[in-house]
C-alpha cells in the first residue's frame, strides 16, 4: 500500500518555479494515511487552572548535549512540569572557555489547583539539582 511520493524536483522545474535549490515536494494520499491510522488513545483533559513560568540559565561543558540537560530537568521536575523549551545556547568570555549556557523556559502546572510560585521554585529547585547531578551543571547567576 503507497501512502505517497516525494522527492526533489527537476532542476528545470526548480528554475520556472523560482524555488530554491534542489527543493523536494510531496504527496500523500490522506485517504489511506487515515484508514491506517491508530484509533483509540485518550487525550488528557485541559486543566482550567493558569500555568507558572520560569527561566532557568545552566552552565555545563560545551561537548554536553542540550538534550541531556533537558531530560535531567525534566526527571528532576516531576509531575508538575508541563512544558519545557530551549530558547537561548550561549557561549562567550562571560561564560568560561569550554563551557557553554543553556537557558530552559520552564512551565508548571497541577491538574486540581493553582500552583503558588513557592511549589513551583521548589519544582524548579529539583529540576536544577538533577541537571547539576547528571550532567555537571551549574545555575547560571
Amino acid at each position: 500500500m503507497v501512502i505517497g511520493h516525494a522527492g526533489e524536483l527537476h532542476p528545470s522545474v526548480v528554475k520556472a518555479y523560482g524555488l530554491p535549490e534542489r527543493a523536494c515536494a510531496v504527496e500523500l494520499n490522506l485517504d489511506v494515511l487515515i484508514a491506517t491510522a491508530p484509533r483509540g488513545g485518550e487525550i488528557a483533559p485541559l486543566s482550567s487552572y493558569p500555568m507558572t513560568k520560569q527561566d532557568v540559565a545552566l552552565i555545563v561543558d560545551v561537548d554536553v548535549p542540550a538534550a541531556e540537560v533537558q531530560r535531567a530537568l525534566i526527571d528532576g521536575a516531576g509531575e508538575l512540569l508541563e512544558s519545557i523549551r530551549l530558547f537561548d545556547i550561549y557561549t562567550g568570555a562571560q561564560i568560561g572557555e569550554g563551557k557553554k549556557s543553556l537557558a530552559f523556559a520552564l512551565g508548571f502546572r497541577a491538574a486540581d489547583r493553582t500552583l503558588t510560585e513557592a511549589e513551583a521554585a521548589v519544582a524548579r529547585e529539583a529540576a536544577v539539582a538533577k541537571a547539576a547531578q547528571n550532567c555537571g551543571a551549574s545555575q547560571r547567576a
